[in-house]
């Protein structure tokens, strides 16, 4: 089992970069709401205890960290402002620029927290003697140059350079990534065990809640205090603001998100309702694919979700059906007006209505002037919303309502044929094996970071 887990641990090691928007951040499928298991992390001296707060608080000074310039020295390593300005244009360059004022200063500080973890987890990662190799970090951003931007690595910094920011940025962002990944590889995963008992007890339950619906969520969670509920609550309504007007919703839970799935942009994986706080269970349970809802209020500060898709578990999903389609069109003069161009696609749809099937469609097309093209490896989830819904309702030889615009002209899909989905047998042992252990993995890896942070000495210019 040990072997397999260092297997894994290696392909997490292979991703990284993720700041660049959701091409650069392959969303991981994770178990969420396993029992937590026991694994060593960093000490403390300090004895815990209640943190007490009077209610009458007075403020002595105007020393506002907010409005501190975004600098700071953590344990003696510096971060500047250029670092933070460079890591800022990834993620404006991500979300097209389309973000405010207001929200460009709540992000630079997010970022400054972010380059404070990730320097906490290479100073945890050289602590404890896990190298990481400038090879390495060229080998990884290489691949992420050629398979995220099918482009070679002088291209790529080229563009990291036009967007502001820097090829140094993005590489430290790697180094970050790769030195934590291998300092969980050897201080946490070894210790992370799952049972065979556990693993078969899981199976038998996903037997037994066959035909019931699962759902994969994207999450971005804000924790809060009642001290500071109403500033989170505002900062998270601007988050969703920001979502609905276009943003990478992987890039913000990545940046924004406080909870372990911040690394996998926020993808919890397929989950069951059950495995959800009862407030975003009630909230989820009515949602469709390509929904925000949030922020929702949930035990220790809010949650904002994204519906990434929904299923039926162990149960065939009709939209994984393979098509074979015909496409029909027929392009309009230029110029023309849309009464003619109604006219005269109602005239095309009447004819296309006569053809026998598509054995007969083409010289049904041929004889009014029109194009056809086949495909017949096309998959139903494919498509956009509305056709996917429809289209599955077709019988081979019907057709879709014509479609198009002025300027692209008129289109009908005709269905030739149509390859079902087998029946989702589920995880294999070794699969479900795999996530139970990432999750456990995943809740040791916050653990251990809140310990760095605890005992980190910070100073901020």
């Amino acid at each position: 089992m040990q072997g397999s887990r260092f297997k894994r641990a290696a392909r997490n090691c292979a991703i990284a970069g993720g700041a660049i928007a959701s091409a650069l951040s392959p969303l991981a499928s994770s178990t969420a709401a396993f029992a937590q298991a026991e694994a060593p992390v960093a000490s403390s001296t300090s004895e815990q205890g209640d943190i007490v707060i009077p209610d009458d608080v007075k403020i002595f000074g105007n020393d506002n960290p907010n409005l501190r310039r975004a600098t700071a020295v953590v344990n003696g390593d510096i971060i500047t402002g250029t670092d933070v300005d460079q890591r800022l244009a990834l993620i404006l360059a991500a979300n097209q620029g389309k973000i405010d004022e207001e929200e460009k200063k709540r992000l630079r500080l997010q970022v400054l927290r972010n380059l404070i973890d990730e320097t906490l987890q290479i100073q945890g990662a050289k602590a404890a003697d896990v190298t990481v190799d400038d090879a390495d970090i060229e080998q990884t951003y290489a691949r992420v140059a050629s398979q995220n931007f099918g482009q070679d690595t002088k291209a790529m910094d080229g563009y990291l350079k036009r967007v502001g920011s820097s090829p140094e940025s993005l590489k430290r962002q790697i180094r970050g990534e790769l030195s934590w990944q291998r300092l969980l590889q050897r201080n946490v995963q070894p210790f992370i065990n799952v049972s065979d008992d556990e693993v078969n007890e899981m199976l038998e339950r996903m037997k037994a809640a066959k035909g019931t619906d699962e759902y994969r969520l994207g999450e971005i969670y804000l924790s809060s205090t009642p001290e500071s509920s109403q500033q989170v609550y505002q900062n998270a309504m601007q988050i969703v603001q920001q979502l609905k007007q276009g943003g990478s919703f992987v890039a913000y839970a990545r940046q924004y998100s406080q909870a372990s799935t911040a690394a996998v942009g926020g993808d919890l994986g397929w989950i069951r309702l059950g495995q959800l706080p009862a407030e975003l269970a009630t909230a989820a349970r009515d949602m469709q694919p390509g929904q925000l809802v949030g922020p929702v209020e949930v035990p220790g500060g809010f949650d904002i979700i994204y519906l990434i898709d929904k299923r039926q578990v162990l149960t065939a999903d009709p939209r994984d059906a393979v098509l074979s389609l015909k496409q029909i069109s027929i392009n309009f003069p230029k110029g023309i007006s849309e009464a003619d161009a109604n006219g005269k696609a109602e005239a095309f749809a009447k004819a296309i209505a006569t053809a026998k099937g598509c054995g007969d469609v083409d010289k049904v097309a041929t004889g009014i002037g029109a194009q056809v093209v086949t495909n017949d490896q096309v998959k139903a989830r494919d498509l956009p919303g509305p056709i996917q819904t429809s289209i599955l309702n077709l019988s081979p030889g019907e057709t879709l309502p014509p479609f198009g615009s002025l300027t692209e002209g008129v289109r009908i899909l005709m269905l030739c044929g149509r390859d079902d989905p087998q029946v989702d047998s589920g995880p294999s042992f070794e699969q479900l094996q795999a996530q139970i252990e990432d999750d456990r993995v995943n809740k040791r890896a916050q653990m251990y970071l809140r310990d760095l942070r605890r005992d980190a000495i910070i100073e901020y210019n």
